[in-house]
């Protein structure tokens, strides 16, 4: 840590080139599909010239909802494995999941090959989304001062907004038919360079006393209650603690309300609207700029004046006016200037990263952000079924009043509720009994 001390600015990511250059390519890989899926799949299973298409709703409701029934198991016990194996198996693991289902994407993209991609997109979501950051922050956090991560955690955040940004102006100008197969190559490039260059920073006990376990099947039950085991060890770590409690709760409730929102947004505005590919790209673009601004720039200039609650507080503001703006929005040119508060909004996710880093010792880093990730997902399991549902119901002609963004607002109001709690916050250092308490359990014996 001490040549870490020593650097200042932007120099300070140095040694975390191997691991931000391949977040930099997997992050324009995943976006330059984004704005192209909504039209390939109503296409696919939608009438032609529908004014909305509930199906294409549904589906992806469906999808998220399965992720996020996982990921409440998943997440925690990845973010485990990271502390007892190592973070770069689990972050090639992660980075690699989403090459199947852009492959079948980028074959053909009839409703047979759209239900393919569906069905493998939601194993790969269970795997990566939510647990790249939270695998990647522990492997920050192994080398990076606790002083300096909020400000290098807003920096990794606002150089996967210039991802999405170079995402989503290649989707603008790419034509349809390739973009699969583009995001497919670059996810392949990105998980070879981890494999080739990509460190390992975490110490690794001496498992050759346990080696020949390895070529034993282990029995399922006690690997069960051993999993148990961990999952409830870091619920204690995280229950135990009054900031981490408090901080997954505002997790919980941002993610129910933004989850749920980002679910559903561009189906809505294409049935409002009328928009397609090209709009789409240019609010992620207008989003993605402003992003970049705040997080490599704003963010770590003023964090030190006012700390990582204000800053947090006033970026979930940022969300209910976000998801508030698209509920009301009249005219398209709402949804781009609701699109500009993206600045501000995107600045909940680095600063709640930091609270719960700063929260943990070096040893729990996995289990706290891990478990935390678990929560969050417990909100993707529930927002999309019910946003879906409501945003289909107000934009048919049975809906009870005329109120097309009446499921956005009830987003914001959630929202809101997660305002509440990160008022109440208050962000204390872990003690030194955390660094020397070792709650982790055993994968294998």
């Amino acid at each position: 840590m001490g040549c870490w001390s020593r650097e200042s600015g932007v120099g300070k990511l140095r040694p975390l080139i191997h691991l931000l250059l391949p977040f930099f390519i997997h992050g324009v890989a995943e976006e330059i599909p984004i704005s192209v899926l909504v039209d390939f799949t109503t296409s696919a299973l939608c009438p032609p010239h529908s004014p909305s298409c509930p199906k294409s709703l549904y589906i992806v409701a469906l999808q998220q909802t399965v992720v996020g029934i996982f990921k409440m198991v998943v997440l925690p016990v990845l973010g485990q494995l990271a502390d007892e194996y190592g973070r770069k198996p689990l972050l090639l693991l992660t980075f690699s999941a989403s090459i199947f289902p852009f492959a079948v994407m980028s074959w053909k993209q009839s409703e047979e090959y759209v239900y393919a991609y569906y069905a493998l997109r939601t194993v790969s979501s269970i795997i990566s989304q939510g647990s790249i950051y939270c695998i990647m922050f522990a492997y920050v956090a192994d080398i990076v001062g606790e002083d300096e991560r909020a400000a290098v955690f807003g920096w990794i955040t606002g150089l996967h907004s210039a991802s999405q940004f170079i995402g989503d102006a290649l989707a603008r100008f790419l034509p349809p038919h390739i973009i699969f197969g583009v995001s497919t190559s670059l996810l392949i490039i990105c998980s070879v360079y981890i494999l080739i260059f990509l460190s390992e920073t975490l110490r690794l006990p001496d498992r050759k006393d346990v080696q020949p376990s390895l070529f034993r099947f282990p029995n399922p039950i006690h690997l069960l209650r051993q999993r148990f085991s961990s999952v409830a060890n870091a619920a204690h770590l995280v229950f135990s603690s009054p900031t981490l409690r408090g901080i997954a709760l505002v997790s919980f409730f941002y993610e129910l309300g933004m989850f749920g929102s980002v679910t559903i947004l561009l189906y809505y505005l294409k049935a409002v609207f009328g928009f397609n590919k090209n709009q789409f790209s240019e609010i992620q673009m207008l989003v993605g700029i402003g992003s970049i601004f705040s997080q490599i720039v704003l963010a770590p200039l003023i964090n030190p004046f006012v700390g990582e609650k204000v800053i947090l507080c006033f970026a979930l503001l940022a969300s209910i006016a976000y998801a508030l703006l698209y509920g009301l929005a009249w005219a398209p040119w709402v949804a781009y200037l609701s699109a500009s508060l993206g600045v501000f909004f995107v600045l909940v996710k680095p600063f709640t990263y930091a609270i719960i880093s700063k929260a943990s010792s070096s040893a729990n880093q996995g289990k706290a952000q891990g478990f935390i990730a678990g929560v969050q997902s417990i909100a993707h399991l529930l927002s999309p079924m019910i946003m879906s549902s409501l945003t289909s119901l107000f934009l048919s002609s049975s809906a009870p009043f005329e109120c097309k963004g009446f499921s956005l607002i009830c987003a914001s109001i959630i929202m809101m509720i997660s305002l509440c709690f990160a008022c109440l916050l208050e962000p204390r250092s872990h003690s030194i009994d955390d660094v020397q308490a070792d709650l982790e359990t055993p994968f294998l014996n």
